[in-house]
């Protein structure tokens, strides 16, 4: 019995370290340094860094604004090329969003204020949506999304653009912004975006979904990158396909980082963590993430 005893309260001890833990590591910043190849890339982009964040989800009970604004500050010091933000600024408005747009705009400025090419399509939380059967308010997406490019953010919705750098380039030296909408709210079209370019032009892609990313016909998406897991929030150590996700989702889980076997051939997808919380403020072995990709044309190392 004694064993036991001592079995139950050392368990117990864990449990109460991982959950002290799992509310201190939200705080911390993970840089996760990436290679993007693609294809075609111009000679000028070679070498420049695009960094990716997403999944703000201000609103939440304890949400993680304290790191949303530390993270922008590091990359107003940092200076990427460009930053892209893949969506769920915001987490349940209610009936007035104001506030929640407020903030996720205040906490966004630094990045257009400071000169640095900023663009960001939206997520399932910005339509209102906590479940996929759920009904999108295109009303809260829309002022959101209008907010955000009054704030200086370049909002994309199945758009593929130029992408600008925050270091001169010259203007022949294009390389494309594919921009995709919201899986949830049935807005993901990337038929639409990619019509709106050649079909060798070099392209950088970003979604919310990962889902959106099985639309893309083969050799479409050499490069994209999604969101809208966080990397499962509590992650068990060197396995970013298992995380609780894992356990309580129906479907296949796309948590965390390149993932292999998914999409169609010559495409390649990347899941970024994020930096807010879904239901529970807590991460465990799942930090907050800024991903830094050092664009790489084919064939090329240095």
């Amino acid at each position: 019995m004694k064993k036991i005893k001592y079995f139950l309260f050392g368990l117990l001890g864990l449990i109460a370290a991982l959950l002290i833990y799992g509310l201190i590591e939200p705080y911390t910043i993970d840089t996760e340094p990436q290679v993007a190849v693609i294809p075609g890339l111009p000679t000028a982009w070679q070498g420049q860094r695009i960094a990716v964040i997403g999944d703000w989800q201000v609103g939440m009970w304890l949400a993680n604004t304290p790191t949303i604004r530390r993270i922008v500050a590091q990359l107003v010091k940092q200076r990427p090329s460009a930053v892209l933000i893949i969506g769920d600024f915001i987490y349940k408005a209610g009936d007035d969003p104001n506030a929640e747009i407020n903030q996720a705009i205040e906490l966004v400025r630094p990045l257009p204020t400071a000169g640095i090419p900023t663009y960001a399509v939206l997520g399932n939380h910005d339509y209102g949506m906590k479940s996929k059967h759920g009904s999108p308010d295109v009303a809260q997406a829309s002022k959101l999304a209008a907010s955000l490019e009054t704030a200086g953010v370049q909002m994309l919705q199945n758009e593929a653009v130029p992408l600008a750098s925050s270091t001169k380039i010259d203007e022949q030296e294009i390389l494309y912004l594919v921009g995709i909408g919201s899986d949830w709210a049935n807005e993901d079209k990337p038929q639409v975006a990619l019509a709106q370019i050649p079909d060798t032009a070099p392209r950088f892609v970003m979604m919310h979904h990962p889902d959106s990313f099985a639309k893309f016909p083969a050799n479409t998406a050499p490069v994209a990158v999604a969101g809208h897991t966080h990397g499962g929030q509590i992650s068990l150590p060197f396995t970013p396909e298992w995380s609780w996700l894992t356990f309580v989702k129906e479907d296949e889980v796309h948590a965390d980082g390149w993932i292999d076997g998914y999409g169609q051939p010559g495409n390649h997808l990347y899941v970024n963590r994020g930096i807010g919380f879904s239901i529970l403020p807590i991460r465990i072995n799942c930090p907050p993430e800024i991903t830094l990709f050092t664009l790489r044309q084919s064939g090329k190392s240095t």
